[in-house]
């Protein structure tokens, strides 16, 4: 595997899978996974491993969508693990992701769910 650049903080997650997802790199996108990650996606489903995440963004970014920066919520952080968000642009709900410290400082997401509604009443 290429070496990445890697997530200090846990707010550079979101700045990296941008720019990997734009450059249509699926690989680059799924080194920011843990190896046994667990993806909430497709709507309904659950992607869960390192190589099916990125068979799945080899999948989506072959359709070379554009994604653009979204404002980070304040980042959560209780040691090793921290919790991440960013509310959608596009109103779509939220999104959510757990991530952890690695031994070499750096952050991987350990689960993301990249989208949900918000509950009707």
């Amino acid at each position: 595997m290429p070496e990445y650049e890697k997530a200090m903080r846990p707010e550079d997650i979101t700045r990296l899978f941008v720019e990997r997802s734009n450059a249509g790199d699926a690989a680059g996108v799924a080194a920011l996974y843990e190896e046994d990650a667990v993806m909430a996606y497709p709507p309904g489903a659950q992607t869960v491993g390192r190589d099916a995440i990125r068979a799945l963004w080899e999948k989506v970014l072959a359709n070379r969508p554009r994604f653009e920066p979204e404002q980070p919520l304040p980042t959560l952080v209780s040691g090793d693990i921290a919790l991440t968000s960013t509310p959608p642009e596009d109103g779509a709900g939220a999104r959510a992701q757990v991530v952890r410290r690695q031994s070499d400082g750096s952050w991987l997401r350990l689960l993301d769910q990249p989208e949900f509604a918000p509950p009707t009443r």
